[in-house]
């Protein structure tokens, strides 16, 4: 089984784009989103993915991810429920691991959250100066909520 060990963070302030090296903008929508899982569609400038994710509350989940066809990605987004979540990611190294940090647009413009994958559930790691309050287990702060909740109406 695929599984995702991941802690997500809000950000004190925006001193981490001076550790960002990298960016893609992401369009996604979810075609299900119920008590067992979430099946979401993503697509960036080039590329799109397929990815059935565990609905559980927890760091620990289950993702399995596929390529499809772009067109094919682009034609699967017409076809989801709730909004588009629409943000731009950028990646930035932090005591050895990278840290994923999505800014938020449209409905969810404000929303800046940062996220790390790491290879077991009790590793241990530095916080980054800009890491502020963990909300790992506040399902607001999961796109899936997001796509029905959106930021700007909370």
């Amino acid at each position: 089984m695929a599984s995702e060990i991941e802690r997500k963070f809000l950000l004190r302030d925006d001193s981490w784009r001076r550790a960002a090296h990298a960016s893609v903008h992401y369009r996604q929508g979810y075609l299900a989103g119920g008590a067992h899982c979430s099946v979401r569609i993503r697509i960036s400038d080039d590329a799109a993915h397929l990815n059935i994710k565990s609905a559980t509350l927890d760091i620990v989940r289950s993702e399995y991810e596929y390529e499809v066809a772009y067109a094919d990605g682009v034609e699967l987004l017409a076809l989801c429920e709730g909004l588009l979540i629409e943000k731009r990611r950028y990646f930035a190294e932090y005591d050895g691991l990278t840290w994923e940090i999505d800014v938020f647009e449209g409905e969810n413009q404000g929303l800046v959250v940062a996220e790390v994958e790491l290879d077991r559930a009790d590793a241990e790691f530095a916080l980054p100066p800009w890491a502020g309050e963990e909300v790992s287990h506040d399902a607001r702060y999961y796109n899936v909520y997001l796509a029905r909740h959106p930021y700007t109406q909370w």
